[in-house]
């Protein structure tokens, strides 16, 4: 089924993809990727029909899904929402045997593998190789990964941006191809992938309806890297955040590094811990001596749940951010991006039993926790980049200075040339995060019906909320506010926040129609990090109490420290 927001000039796109593109598919070549059948003429991406010289647009994927459709493709075809414009957002389900709904999902009792591309619509290379790694499973008369998986692929999330074209010098000016990309931002000018705490998007309000409804118990997110020169067609990372205690540290430990071999002996493709020399978070840039590079080390990313991949740990399950090295040629990123969403796909197949059993395992453990706080470890609300480094050999790109103000290389900056060269230099590698603040978990939060922002961003979240019914009274620990650390520039609209202040037990009396969030739930982690007035990304940093936030006042969300024995209702999980 596809719904009306996709079905648009439906028949004249798919007539016309089938037109240009029916031809046999192009597959990466790698070792073990699906066989579609030789007899069978399929309808080729956008980027494989122009030798890689351009990347799809939104009608361009429509046609596509339209065309497997037409074809006979057993998959479902439905959307998560729309965007700011108006555009449908595809969501195509495959498994054999086919299921159309979460509950027939968790019926076969296997992994459900969420992969997400173009977030960044500039970075395109996720988008392409989900569409045709899409055609090539479910035509592929062998048993492949559908029969041990259900894969949700959505493989356009920023539409709109995508729809933003510009020459690559304009839009993703270190990057080597295709000519003409779509923007990072969406149409309202916010980054999605800086947008899950505070779901402000459309976009991400439907991906967040999306991962309530269907709870996938690994999310993969597909990017482009544009930083330092290194020797990696991709790099990767799990949920960086501390609180991650669940699918956060099995992707790190035992899923990426398998996932890292098989790709270097199985598909030729050498893969690392995403990061830049230098430290600089968003972007790195090695300096020519790789003494220095080497002293400097190789730091990843921010760990705050703003970033999906991070935000995604919280709720107890695996995410993985994809990074295709955006200085490769535009085909050899499709290709390594190919081949690393199918390695994840495979090791989700064999570790099925596994993987299904460390979602039950999170959510019982988190609600257990919430039951009994006294019996619950202490959980991080803050953290820093780690002082203890592990030393590992890093593939470096030497690099010469030409001097010359003049762009040499595409997508590589004026006055820089690359040589080819590699060397592997031995580093310390910065790629976790050691908490700095933990706290216990209380029984449950309060929340007075005044805060309206909070209640419905929990609701949107999954998380959740009930309502008192009457009074009731409770020890409770109240947080004043000694101080407010507001960001001195704007980010995405805010001016992010940071409140310090000291804790104090009261007896207070929580009356009829006040909000409870009991941690006894299994989103109880993310509730956690959310409410808490500490939390280094949460509610607070994003201004949602801002009318409540000042130096001395009370914060308006209190710790519940006993069970909730007072009546109450649920009011309800955004869905």
């Amino acid at each position: 089924m596809v719904l009306p927001l996709l079905a648009r000039a439906r028949c004249a796109r798919t007539a016309l993809l089938l037109a240009l593109g029916a031809c046999a598919s192009t597959s990466p070549t790698t070792r073990r990727m699906p066989s579609s059948p030789a007899t069978t003429a399929l309808p080729q991406t956008r980027a494989e029909r122009t030798s890689y010289r351009e990347t799809s647009h939104y009608d361009d994927v429509v046609a596509f899904i339209d065309s497997l459709q037409a074809l006979g493709a057993p998959m479902w075809v439905t959307s998560i929402g729309k965007t700011t414009e108006g555009r449908g957002l595809p969501l195509v389900v495959l498994s054999r045997p086919l299921v159309t709904t979460p509950a027939q999902a968790r019926r076969l009792g296997r992994p459900v593998v969420y992969v997400q591309a173009n977030i960044h619509a500039g970075e395109v290379e996720g988008k392409e190789a989900l569409l045709a790694l899409m055609r090539d499973l479910v035509f592929d008369p062998h048993p492949n990964v559908l029969d041990s998986v259900v894969l949700l692929a959505v493989p356009i999330y920023n539409a709109d941006g995508n729809e933003r074209f510009a020459p690559q010098e304009t839009n993703r000016t270190e990057q080597n191809g295709p000519e003409l990309v779509g923007t990072r931002a969406n149409a309202q000018g916010l980054d999605l992938n800086r947008d899950y705490v505070k779901a402000e998007a459309p976009e991400t309000r439907a991906s967040l309806a999306a991962f309530n409804t269907w709870d996938p118990d690994i999310f993969v997110d597909l990017h482009t890297t544009d930083g330092s020169y290194h020797g990696y067609a991709l790099t990767y990372a799990p949920s960086l955040n501390a609180a991650a205690v669940f699918g956060g540290v099995y992707a790190r430990d035992s899923l990426l590094p398998e996932l890292r071999r098989r790709m270097r002996e199985r598909d030729g493709f050498e893969i690392f811990d995403y990061g830049n020399f230098g430290g600089n978070f968003d972007a790195g840039f090695q300096r020519e001596s790789l003494t220095d590079t080497a002293k400097s080390g190789w730091f990843t990313y921010e760990p705050y749940p703003r970033y999906g991949t991070n935000y995604y740990g919280l709720r107890g399950r695996i995410a993985i951010l994809s990074e295709a090295f955006s200085h490769d040629p535009f085909e050899r990123r499709v290709k390594s991006t190919y081949a690393f969403v199918h390695e994840i796909l495979t090791l989700a197949a064999e570790r099925g039993a596994e993987i299904v059993g460390l979602s039950q395992r999170a959510d019982s453990t988190t609600t257990a926790w919430g039951r009994e706080p006294a019996k619950a470890p202490k959980l991080p609300l803050r953290s820093e980049m780690t002082k203890t480094p592990i030393q590992e050999d890093v593939i470096v790109e030497q690099l010469v200075r030409t001097g010359d103000s003049t762009r040499t290389q595409p997508g590589v900056p004026p006055g820089i040339r690359r040589t080819g060269r590699f060397l592997t230099e031995r580093m310390p590698v910065y790629d976790r995060f050691t908490p700095t603040l933990e706290r216990s978990l209380p029984y449950a939060y309060a929340v007075p019906a005044s805060e309206a922002d909070a209640l419905r961003l929990l609701r949107l979240h999954g998380i959740v909320v009930e309502r008192l019914t009457r009074d009731w009274s409770a020890d409770v620990e109240l947080f004043t506010i000694d101080s407010v650390q507001t960001a001195p520039r704007a980010f995405q609209g805010h001016y992010t926040e940071q409140l310090a202040g000291h804790w104090q037990t009261a007896h207070r009396t929580l009356p009829a129609g006040s909000y409870v969030v009991e941690t006894a739930q299994p989103l109880g982690i993310l509730a956690f990090t959310l409410l808490e007035p500490e939390s280094e990304d949460g509610l607070v940093t994003w201004n949602v109490f801002d009318h409540r936030v000042s130096p001395g006042a009370v914060f308006p969300v209190w710790r519940v420290e006993e069970p909730i024995s007072a009546a109450r209702r649920a009011v309800g999980v955004s869905q």
